[in-house]
């Protein structure tokens, strides 16, 4: 087949612009964090970028979108370990008749980046706690078991493709995948310590409106892109993000304003990042129209649902569960009603057009399937973490905070009250041994003379006397 260059070129800057979407995340998230785990939080998703990108080229594109395993309907086969044979394939977009075919290998490359910022997601809803190196274990074991699959199920050839479910970027593959996973990762590493009695306040919101601005930037890449062509229903995907976030931010603003007397700038970001959320199944299926009510539905509905951590008790540190979860299911669930495929003749509508109850159950399915599948394999992965090598930090380290404890590292090199040279930010620490051993003598060495100019003075004063 002819390769389709001007949709080639559109796929590979999509490509570049979804990666961007991981640090955008570390940004996102970091600047939520406490200070002294900001470090950490941020390695969190640059972890997932290395991990998941060999297990991709190993198995994961193999299982996720090739047949011939011998249970197809659940994952695919392993006809293309290490990415064998790909370069030589051609994908055909969602249209083949106007020739929009692209080289499978950037398709390929497209879809890992889907996968690296899934597995990022996870990491919010345990900020604070959790040992790098386990989070690193968890994240081979859950996209193994759990994304490769599920893309397969509903992207690939797999049973929920099979029935009709839509999801055009991946809101559910994507965010009620890592949402559930979060909440069960909350639940078996439990309660940060101090919380929700202490204050546990973002440490550096322009860092999350940095983070919130890469995201949506990236955000045009992963709905547009997801067309794998350069058509209408292209333009659509991209309006319609542009939509659906814009006025998720305002609608979460307007719910601020009115229950707290004040908008956040905090607020303002996790809107949009809601609404980008919903739309993304529904991108390139539904009018803009539709992404005006589907934005301000759940701008209103994820911030009440951010919430429910404190009523039901699980903390949930960055709102993955109340954003992901919620946001996505929300943006899965509008297709069975709002779905018009303006730009793809001869599909299921939804309700409010004319079609039935069916596409509206099978949207409902999905999420519930995903979501507990999801839940009960991170839960089982958690579990088994947690009683062999550990997954939460000690109390102590907790409380130090995990940059110092794990990564010998502190984000900010302050300067003294007084002023002077900048503390060094591993002094004290076991990484440098010679410089705490220094800092020991040297502290010795200022009480013994502070103590004797002390005594001194003290002479001096009966002297006199």
């Amino acid at each position: 087949m002819k390769i389709d260059t001007g949709a080639t070129a559109w796929l590979l800057t999509a490509t570049a612009m979804v990666l961007l979407m991981t640090p955008g995340l570390a940004f996102f998230y970091g600047g939520m964090t406490r200070a002294k785990s900001v470090l950490n939080m941020m390695m969190m998703s640059f972890g997932s970028i290395v991990t998941v990108t060999v297990l991709w080229v190993l198995y994961g594109y193999s299982v996720a979108f090739t047949d011939g395993s011998f249970a197809d309907g659940f994952a695919g086969g392993l006809g293309a370990v290490g990415l064998r044979g790909v370069a030589t394939q051609v994908s055909e977009g969602l249209l083949p008749d106007q020739s929009d075919n692209v080289p499978t290998m950037v398709f390929s490359a497209f879809q890992l980046t889907f996968a690296i910022i899934t597995v990022a997601l996870i990491s919010g809803a345990v900020a604070d706690r959790a040992r790098f190196g386990a989070w690193t274990v968890f994240s081979v074991a859950w996209a193994t078991l759990v994304y490769f699959p599920v893309a397969h199920w509903v992207w690939g050839t797999g049973w929920l493709n099979d029935l009709g479910i839509e999801d055009f970027a991946g809101g559910t593959v994507v965010h009620v995948n890592a949402g559930a996973a979060g909440l069960a990762l909350a639940l078996v590493l439990g309660r940060r310590r101090g919380w929700p009695k202490e204050p546990m306040r973002p440490h550096n919101l322009p860092f999350v409106l940095l983070g919130v601005g890469l995201l949506w930037f990236g955000w045009f890449g992963f709905n547009a892109g997801s067309e794998l062509a350069v058509d209408g229903t292209t333009g659509l995907a991209f309006m319609n993000t542009q939509v659906a976030a814009a006025v998720a931010a305002g609608a979460w603003l307007l719910v601020e304003r009115f229950r707290d007397g004040h908008a956040t700038t905090l607020g303002v970001a996790s809107g949009a990042v809601a609404g980008l959320v919903a739309v993304t199944p529904a991108a390139g299926f539904v009018d803009p129209w539709a992404c005006v009510v589907l934005g301000a539905v759940a701008g209103v509905a994820c911030a009440y649902a951010v919430g429910l951590k404190y009523r039901l008790g699980f903390d949930d540190s960055l709102d993955v569960v109340g954003v992901h979860l919620v946001g996505g299911a929300i943006g899965a669930l509008s297709l069975g009603l709002l779905a018009a495929y303006p730009a793809l003749p001869g599909q299921h509508k939804g309700l409010l057009y004319g079609g039935g109850v069916h596409q509206l159950g099978l949207q409902a399915l999905g999420p519930a399937v995903v979501g507990l599948y999801s839940f009960g394999m991170a839960w089982i992965i958690g579990k088994a973490i947690d009683r062999t090598i550990g997954f939460r930090l000690a109390g102590e380290d907790e409380a130090t905070g995990v940059d110092v404890t794990t990564h010998a590292e502190t984000a900010y090199d302050l300067a003294p009250a007084g002023g002077g040279a900048t503390r060094a930010p591993l002094l004290g620490t076991a990484a440098d041994p010679e410089r705490k051993a220094a800092a020991d003598r040297k502290g010795g060495a200022d009480r013994k003379g502070g103590a004797e100019r002390e005594a001194n003075a003290e002479r001096k004063v009966e002297a006199d006397a």
